[in-house]
């Protein structure tokens, strides 16, 4: 099930599908929470997607993976990235290029939204790294204060997203398929032989190379889930008319991990919903006045919100507006009718 969600999670963060990307992600975490221990054939399926998780968030600030609120997604990316590269037989310059990426964009980050100081600061506690010529470029940078130097446009983000994607096809060409993806290109194959190929041929299948069963998996979920939209699962579907008992055992295996993906949603952060006080309210009124709107992530450093993120600060803000918009008609519209009854009230 790790194996089979990690193919999904690398699938998802390449083919830049958010909806599944963040399904596939909260269903590995609610595995990776579900095992006893990770033994060491384990260990890189974890490392690597909450590295892409990770990743997938590192340009929200206001976003923490670590109980140090201060250490931003990219350097908790950084430091799992160095556990990847040590479970590596040979490291290549595709790894070295990704390491170096990520420090870069780790510092430019902050730099790009003028928080020169908290990007000092990163790289104070990336202390380890063993280039030191590239930390005293990034300091240098850091003192100029400007965030369009040739070179942060030279190693962008988006640079480092396509090499991350060069990584995961080199991972999913190496990796061997897992019995899930057997058991689900079975399936299909079965549906489109009437139900005779998984009783007449079953072998036919299961030996057919790695390539063939990825495409054959890829283009079962698009006749399944076409066209897609952010409701459905990632998973193929299966007829109840003529099913096996081991494909009626793997449709409730996957509906029990839809069932405890949802109800751990929040393990990734660590964080419950939780309502917000009128003092919260005040302190984001404040920093709106103080640092504009949009400034989420600067609102959330000047100020304690309790565990807050910056995507939180603009819901409830945009939730703050309408609020507003509406107390602000309802007293609009009460003046008028008052008027309105003035006016038709007859002359003493």
């Amino acid at each position: 099930m790790l194996e089979f969600t990690c193919h999904c999670l690398c699938r998802h963060f390449r083919d830049g599908r958010v909806p599944d990307f963040q399904r596939s992600r909260d269903a590995a975490q609610a595995i990776i929470n579900g095992l006893p221990k990770i033994t060491a054939h384990q260990r890189k399926a974890v490392n690597l997607c909450q590295f892409l998780a990770r990743i997938a968030e590192g340009k929200s600030l206001g976003y923490h993976f670590e109980s140090d609120q201060r250490i931003s997604p990219l350097e908790s990316a950084l430091s799992i990235w160095i556990q990847l590269e040590k479970e590596e037989s040979k490291l290549e310059k595709l790894h070295e290029d990704i390491r170096r990426l990520i420090l870069i964009q780790a510092v430019a980050v902050y730099i790009e939204k003028g928080y020169y100081k908290e990007a000092s600061e990163v790289l104070d506690r990336l202390d380890s790294e063993p280039n030191k010529t590239l930390r005293m470029k990034l300091t240098m940078i850091i003192n100029r204060r400007d965030p369009y130097v040739p070179f942060l446009q030279n190693f962008s983000y988006n640079l480092l997203m396509d090499k991350i994607k060069s990584y995961i096809d080199d991972f999913l060409k190496k990796s061997a398929t897992n019995f899930l993806i057997k058991a689900a290109v079975k399936e299909v194959e079965a549906k489109r032989l009437g139900g005779k190929a998984s009783q007449d041929k079953p072998a036919s299948v299961v030996k057919t190379n790695h390539g063939n069963i990825l495409e054959m998996e890829q283009r079962s979920h698009i006749e399944a889930h076409t066209p897609l939209n952010p409701e459905m699962a990632p998973f193929p579907r299966i007829k109840k008319r003529g099913r096996t008992g081991a494909c009626r055992n793997l449709q409730n295996d996957l509906q029990n991990l839809k069932n405890n993906a949802e109800t751990s949603s929040h393990m990734l952060t660590g964080r419950k919903k939780q309502r917000w006080t009128l003092e919260e309210d005040k302190k984001l009124e404040k920093g709106v006045k103080e640092f504009g709107m949009g400034n989420w992530a600067k609102i959330l450093i000047h100020y304690d919100f309790n565990n807050r993120t910056g995507v939180m600060l603009k819901d409830r803000w945009r939730t703050m507006i309408k609020q507003h918009k509406h107390f602000v008609f309802e007293v609009s519209w009460s003046k008028k009718l008052v008027d309105l009854s003035a006016d038709m009230s007859p002359p003493n």
